[in-house]
């Protein structure tokens, strides 16, 4: 997480990784979710990470490997913290005799990287989850997190700009917000500056941003660290700024703006699985094994088309758990997104969100495709 905070503001400044050629500049800078409107702004604490989902599978040799990184609105924590509840109520006696560490503090924990983004001279700060509404597929993880936290769950409508200000209105007038952790893509935030068409933003909102005067959580731009063609870099850009090597290993990745490597792609794509590297969601993906002919086909006219937009990936059968499936246990394809929050400190929650397909066979384990979650412990000893 220390290493990503320093390669975005380093690919925002001075671009040193780049100069240096450790990341290719074209890769970066052709990234769809690179910001050219936060180069050279300061973000507070140069906390641009400040909510991270991390994807991690269990290799057939039973070692762990790192699928994806997610930092721009990473999802799913309302699962584990809703799945636990319900596992402590039905399963009281099991978490006291086995030690299972409580996961009950994110709230807090949340809240607390959330004041750490607030200006030093606010003592008491304002801070609000900006949601896209009710019709969003994660509404329920926004109310149930505002509510967790203590804090006004709010809608574009209900923000705006007055003298280099956000303003929250409110029935006594209206209220300034020091920091956003907003649940919204970067290209809907503001429509000034991004999408034209958006409704769901704040217009404004990022002059007031550029200006210091209110922070945003997760930070506009970061998404280019997310780009799942950068994270064939995460183990340079690890070494680069920590001198460390990664102690949980990436999954060998297939970059197809290289003409070597698309050709062996292309020459095996029923093997493969081809991933869009700005999608998310099991979305823009080619499970090669899984697919058909025609599916094969199309994916290959979208890589010649366009081969920056894609990696590959060889098809790893995810390791099981047991699931209950219409009254008998059957083992379904299991990954496993531990969440990690960036304030004062680093925080990495002793839980995680394992996700799980439901559906016989399948490896899409996203629960916008129909996946389910498990309750997962980490134990005290």
């Amino acid at each position: 997480i220390r290493a990503i905070n320093l390669f975005l503001h380093d690919i925002y400044h001075e671009q040193q990784i780049l100069n240096d050629r450790v990341v290719p500049k074209e890769l970066v800078l052709s990234c769809k979710h690179y910001r050219t409107e936060m180069q050279g702004l300061a973000v507070p604490r140069q906390i641009y990470t400040s909510v991270v989902g991390t994807d991690l599978i269990r290799m057939p040799d039973g070692s762990f490997a790192v699928l994806e990184d997610n930092l721009r609105v990473p999802s799913g924590v309302s699962y584990m913290l809703a799945n636990r509840r319900v596992m402590k109520r039905v399963f009281p006696n099991v978490f006291r005799n086995y030690g299972v560490r409580s996961i009950d503090h994110y709230g807090r924990a949340l809240l607390a990287s959330l004041r750490a983004l607030a200006p030093a001279d606010v003592e008491n700060p304002t801070i609000v989850l900006l949601t896209p509404g009710i019709y969003n597929s994660a509404y329920f993880e926004h109310t149930f997190l505002a509510r967790e936290m203590g804090i006004p769950l709010v809608e574009g409508r209900d923000l705006l700009v007055h003298n280099d200000r956000i303003y929250m209105r409110t029935t006594s007038g209206l209220h300034q917000v020091d920091v956003i952790y907003r649940r919204i893509d970067d290209d809907f935030i503001d429509p000034k500056v991004f999408r034209k068409d958006s409704v769901l933003g704040v217009p404004g909102l990022f002059d007031v941003y550029r200006k210091g005067n209110v922070a945003v959580a997760n930070a506009i731009g970061n998404g280019v660290a997310d780009d799942k063609a950068v994270y064939a870099y995460i183990p340079k850009i690890i070494k680069y700024y920590l001198d460390e090597d990664p102690i949980v290993h990436n999954v060998e990745t297939y970059l197809l703006d290289d003409p070597k490597q698309r050709s062996h792609v292309l020459e095996n794509l029923s093997k493969l699985v081809v991933k869009a590297v700005g999608e998310s969601g099991g979305y823009g993906m080619l499970i090669g094994p899984h697919s058909t002919k025609e599916e094969q086909e199309n994916f290959r006219r979208q890589i010649v088309a366009n081969p920056r937009n894609y990696i590959a990936q060889p098809t790893i059968s995810l390791s099981c758990a047991p699931c209950f499936v219409e009254g008998q246990l059957e083992p379904r394809h299991v990954d496993l997104r531990p969440f990690v929050l960036y304030g004062e400190s680093i925080n990495i929650v002793p839980g995680g969100l394992t996700r799980v397909a439901l559906r016989r066979g399948s490896l899409v384990v996203n629960s916008s495709q129909g996946g389910g979650s498990k309750d997962t412990w980490v134990l005290s000893q």
